[in-house]
């Protein structure tokens, strides 16, 4: 059941905070902003140095169990490439696992702890053999590589398919990504972009109660 309410939450919340830093400091910093600014799923890329770090330290202060308090996130490891990697992020605190391609064992592994695994894929090929996997959102990656329309394109065969578009999502196009029928979107450079160029982290609060907005205006709330 947990696994099915992390799931709920993660299309619910709609905007997942893709966060890459240098430190993870800078990376707790980063999410700390993004959660006040009301974005609620964080992911923690593996690409950080000493990722693991962020993610303990993150899933201790948010990760309350109940999503109704004021500070719950759901904290997760993103950039994901091998089962091992996954192993250690769970036992770090990350409640989901994102990868940037179909990786058989990773999803194997999070099944059997009932994590929630968001591969990345962009074949109908791919998004099938995830979808047998037991995958319940695809990671549409990379995203700039397409329009809003490939939804539509993969839902002709797969309609039963979860689209989660990463990479190229903007405030001016999040909303033909929901309308097209994406369960959520993952946010990367551009929620952090301006934050880092100018050290004002704030902004990064700013941007994410920007893309909160944007996301329950798409979805008609």
């Amino acid at each position: 059941m947990e696994k099915i309410r992390r799931i709920l939450q993660i299309t619910t919340e709609g905007v997942v905070a893709v966060l890459r830093g240098d430190s993870p400091e800078e990376v707790v910093r980063m999410a700390e902003q993004a959660i006040a600014g009301g974005i609620k799923v964080i992911e923690v890329t593996m690409t950080v140095p000493f990722a693991l770090d962020a993610i303990k330290q993150l899933a201790r202060q948010y990760a309350s169990g109940d999503p109704a308090a004021p500070n719950y996130a759901l904290i997760g490891a993103g950039t994901v490439l091998d089962a091992e990697t996954a192993r250690a992020a769970i036992l770090h605190g990350a409640e989901f696992v994102v990868g940037p391609s179909l990786n058989r064992e990773t999803i194997i592994l999070c099944n059997r702890y009932r994590i929630p695994v968001m591969p990345g894929a962009v074949t109908i090929q791919d998004i099938q053999q995830a979808l047998e996997l037991g995958v319940d959102i695809v990671k549409l990656f990379p995203g700039n590589l397409f329009s809003p329309d490939i939804i539509k394109a993969i839902k002709g065969p797969l309609p039963q398919a979860n689209l989660m578009p990463t990479g190229g999502v903007s405030l001016d196009n999040l909303g033909d990504w929901v309308r097209a029928g994406a369960v959520a979107v993952g946010i990367g450079s551009d929620l952090t972009r301006e934050a880092t160029a100018t050290g004002d982290y704030a902004l990064i609060g700013k941007q994410a109660a920007r893309y909160v907005e944007a996301f329950k205006r798409a979805k008609g709330r």
